[in-house]
């Protein structure tokens, strides 16, 4: 396919673009500024202020793109002001999202979080069950997770106002740790991952969820091709099959969660707080990475039952 990506320059973009670009397509990436980690042949890079409606319709279009990944967006909680958040990321989901559609791309897909969830809101969160998936409550507490809830309902908009005309989905990656953050680089919190497994604080705001990049890129990939085949509009948690923790989650949940004993009850071992189990049943596609392989300097972990 010929693939538009939005964000294409940002910390998953460039993992995503890469790897689906390794994959055989043909990867337009589109962001306010280019990368050089996608200097590459298979992939075209231009600049373009998103938010312009009307400029983005008429720049989608001229990709000739037969799908779109939607991942522009400001990527982290609280990294400016909450109507900044708010505003930006709903605008670019609206101008992207519609743009696409009006450029005639039948294929449209969008990054949204797991922290629509809600867990970690200030007067606390306990879940019903756990692990959490695509039928946990959604319950967003800040402007953040509350602008990545308006992505899924803006697809589910246009989904509605296209019928079967236009495949759409929305995933919800978990942590992304790319390739070269395995290594040492620093990961989006400015925390090695190594950090983030020797101080279980560090990661249990996240519920010590995460992904490697090109475990996403793998699943797009899938996802792309099995659009047509699959229910219209479908939304997917996308994480490793482990936690980003040494030890289990049954006893790490409720130390920083308090009120999740119940529900954390079930976490032994390398269990995830998350599951992507609908993904495998949909689309066949499974995480092919964990830190205990990727990282480079990371101990022996302690062995759990």
């Amino acid at each position: 396919m010929r693939i538009a990506v939005t964000g294409g320059s940002g910390r998953l973009g460039r993992s995503l673009v890469t790897g689906l670009a390794e994959a055989g397509h043909e990867l337009v990436s589109i962001d306010r500024a280019p990368s050089e980690h996608l200097e590459r042949p298979g992939i075209t890079q231009f600049s373009l202020d998103l938010t312009d409606a009307d400029a983005t319709a008429s720049a989608l279009a001229g990709t000739g793109a037969d799908a779109l990944i939607h991942l522009a967006a400001i990527a982290v909680p609280f990294s400016a002001p909450e109507d900044v958040i708010l505003r930006t990321n709903a605008s670019l989901a609206q101008s992207v999202l519609g743009g696409a559609v009006r450029a005639g791309i039948h294929r449209i897909v969008a990054a949204s979080s797991p922290t629509v969830i809600g867990y970690g809101a200030p007067r606390g969160w306990a879940p019903d069950r756990l692990p959490l998936d695509e039928e946990s409550a959604t319950e967003p507490w800040n402007a953040y997770a509350l602008s990545k809830l308006l992505i899924e309902q803006t697809v589910a908009m246009l989904r509605r106002q296209t019928g079967d005309d236009v495949r759409f989905a929305s995933f919800r990656p978990c942590y992304v740790i790319a390739p070269e953050e395995w290594a040492g680089a620093p990961t989006q919190q400015g925390h090695t991952a190594l950090e983030r497994l020797d101080d279980p604080a560090l990661s249990a705001p996240a519920l010590f969820n995460y992904v490697d990049a090109r475990d996403v890129a793998s699943f797009a990939d899938t996802l792309l091709t099995a659009l047509d085949d699959i229910p219209n509009g479908e939304v997917f948690f996308v994480g490793a099959d482990d936690a980003l923790a040494r030890r289990p989650l049954s006893e790490l949940l409720p130390q920083f969660h308090p009120g999740t004993e119940r529900a954390a009850s079930v976490l032994t071992g390398h269990a995830s707080a998350f599951s992507s189990a609908k993904a495998a049943r949909l689309l066949g596609w499974h995480p092919a990475r964990t830190w205990r392989d990727e990282l480079v300097t990371a101990p022996a972990p302690a062995s759990v039952s």
